[in-house]
């Protein structure tokens, strides 16, 4: 604990739970769980079983044909070439070894056809997970311990939404996935299981130690899976950067592609249509809500949980909820995994204004402290503020947080201190959004461009010192990251009267490859001449990507800046083009289908 301040540990800055709305996760009812979770279990893994099946028998035809061994076959505790060169790419190999040669037919599967068995092996083991965790829930708990526990419940269930439709993409299911896709539901699930351990570590006993034996490998087995799906989809970019296909790009040649010279223009996309460009930049009053909130009785409900309880489930049109003017505390709010492509409007920032003041001092942990949580594909929030009231004494309290795929922010406020804004997992984009905090206050694994925002560093408690990223990418393969562009970092007023007593770094790094970059930002003089501060000792500062290009401003200068080996000044427009809307979260062109103005690539 440096100059006396609350150091958040490498495992205890994201324990964090909401209350699952899927399943009824309660000690009133573990049987009737238990008996929809079997049948859905079931399902699934009989349809994971069928692909393998069939790739496994026309894997086992090929090697019969080429008389591979004694009768053609492959001896089962020898590794294949193919199982070698697979697991060869990975970070746990006797792990992988041992999962693919114990798979029905792994000893003679080609190299594709080992990628889907990877990912099949992964789902069954974290559908099994899953249920036994699932056996527990009667046992008495404790607020922290229910909470973590719950937390496990909710992203378990996730996972295996994710990698189900993994399993159907890279097995010709019909999961519609791009490769880009399934490398960002494997990467989220790699950093849901990181996040349901991490909720435990702060505490001991019984049901700790039960978890810890059922949820034995899980984060291995999908590291492994990650490692051999990403070299398969050819991922060969720097460090797991993506870069979209030549052919699919927006930019041209010189970097300056339409979305670009439009919004220099102040113009949506030309390719979006009319409906799309005036459901987000449209006033309030020529848009037709399906639900409206008002405090006063003058809408459809009174409250945003009846809201959010309206939405329906997988919907594939928007679903807009009006959310008007005033402050709106309840208890649990959040837009679950089954409510698919939900947008909130309100009547402006500070005008709408969702609050609240849960801190892990409530014994629960930050996850579930979320004053407002999404997790559906698809969601959008527009003209809002999120605010936790908790205060910087009361340490990790987040204001909002987002685990959906193809999440936008739009013209928002996110208020806090500590953990103000969880970007959890999946591709999230915020637009012209203002974000207040002190302890780490941008933070998460989710792959997340922040445009044109303003960054609010606050006055922390004594002898802190503020960090704005805590970035928690924990495997080098994943395509996560935090890529803060053009954007403005400013100190508020009872900083700005103090900075020399309260230095103020870029960001530290939460987990072993933590990647964040600042491009052509301005940054103020509040931020420390070094930019970036450790979190302990030497950890990460070799395997970290931290990078600034282009910025500007007093606290812009690159003279005095850390010289750690993972460190760089970004000169070349082609690498730091990678961080770009267009390359980094751009696919599959969902971001210009929601009409948000964005700059593609790099301005001029």
């Amino acid at each position: 604990m440096e100059y006396g301040r609350l150091e958040k540990p490498e495992s205890a800055a994201a324990t964090r739970s909401l209350t699952v709305d899927d399943y009824n996760y309660n000690n009133r009812a573990p049987n009737r769980f238990k008996l929809n979770f079997i049948l859905f279990l079931a399902t699934t893994l009989l349809v994971a079983s069928a692909v393998s099946a069939a790739l496994v028998f026309f894997s086992r035809n090929r090697v019969d044909d080429s008389g591979a061994g004694a009768g053609g076959r492959v001896h089962a505790h020898r590794p294949s070439q193919a199982i070698s060169r697979a697991c060869g790419r990975t970070r746990y190999q006797s792990l992988c070894f041992n999962s693919l040669l114990n798979f029905p037919g792994g000893a003679a599967a080609s190299d594709k056809d080992l990628v889907h068995i990877s990912v099949n092996v992964t789902l069954q083991k974290f559908g099994q997970a899953l249920y036994s965790v699932s056996e527990i829930s009667n046992l008495n708990m404790d607020p922290h311990v229910r909470s973590a526990y719950e937390d496990c419940l909710e992203l378990l269930d996730d996972s295996v939404s994710l990698l189900a439709r993994s399993l159907s993409s890279v097995g010709g299911g019909g999961g519609g996935g791009s490769p880009q896709d399934v490398l960002t539901w494997l990467s989220a699930s790699l950093t849901n299981q990181d996040t349901c351990t991490e909720g435990f570590d702060q505490v001991n006993g019984y049901v700790k130690n039960q978890l810890s034996n059922r949820l034995k490998d899980l984060s291995e087995l999908v590291s492994n899976c990650l490692a051999i799906y990403a070299a398969a989809a050819g991922d060969k970019d720097f460090a797991g950067v993506p870069i979209q296909n030549r052919r699919r790009r927006l930019l041209s040649s010189d970097g300056k592609g339409k979305a670009e010279q439009n919004f220099n223009r102040h113009q949506f996309p030309t390719w979006l249509n009319r409906r799309e460009r005036m459901l987000l930049d449209a006033p309030v009053s020529a848009i037709k809500a399906d639900v409206i909130v008002s405090k006063d009785g003058n809408g459809t409900v009174k409250t945003i949980a009846e809201a959010i309880k309206k939405a329906p489930q997988y919907s594939s049109r928007r679903f807009i909820i009006y959310v008007k003017a005033g402050k709106y505390e309840e208890s649990i709010l959040k837009v679950g995994r089954k409510k698919t492509n939900v947008m909130f409007i309100g009547d402006g920032k500070g005008k709408t204004v969702i609050t609240g003041g849960k801190s892990i001092q409530d014994n629960i942990t930050t996850f579930r402290t979320a004053t407002f949580a999404a997790t559906g594909a698809g969601f959008i929030a527009r003209d809002m503020t999120f605010e936790n009231y908790a205060g910087p004494g009361r340490h990790q309290a987040v204001a909002l947080r987002v685990g959906a795929d193809h999440a936008v922010i739009y013209r928002c406020n996110v208020i806090g201190y500590q953990d103000t804004l969880y970007a959890h997992s999946q591709r999230q984009f915020y637009r012209e959004c203002d974000i207040y905090g002190t302890v780490d206050f941008m933070f998460g694994n989710a792959a997340a461009v922040f445009q044109n925002c303003t960054i609010h560093a606050r006055k922390p408690m004594p002898y802190q010192k503020n960090t704005i990223t805590a970035q928690n990418r924990k495997d080098p393969n994943q395509n996560t990251g935090m890529s803060i562009h053009a954007c403005r970092i400013v100190a508020e007023s009872d900083l700005q009267i103090t900075k020399s007593a309260y230095p103020t770094f870029l960001g530290r790094p939460w987990k072993l490859f933590s990647r964040v970059v600042y491009m052509q930002s301005y940054i103020g003089d509040h931020v420390h001449p070094r930019g970036w501060l450790e979190w302990n000792a030497t950890f990460a500062l070799d395997s970290l990507y931290y990078g600034e290009y282009m910025n500007y401003g007093p606290g812009g200068a690159i003279g005095q800046r850390v010289k750690w080996p993972g460190y760089r000044v970004i000169t070349s427009p082609e690498e730091a083009g990678k961080f770009t809307v267009a390359q980094f979260i751009y696919g599959s062109s969902w971001l210009p289908s929601t009409g948000v103005a964005f700059l593609a690539g790099l301005s001029t």
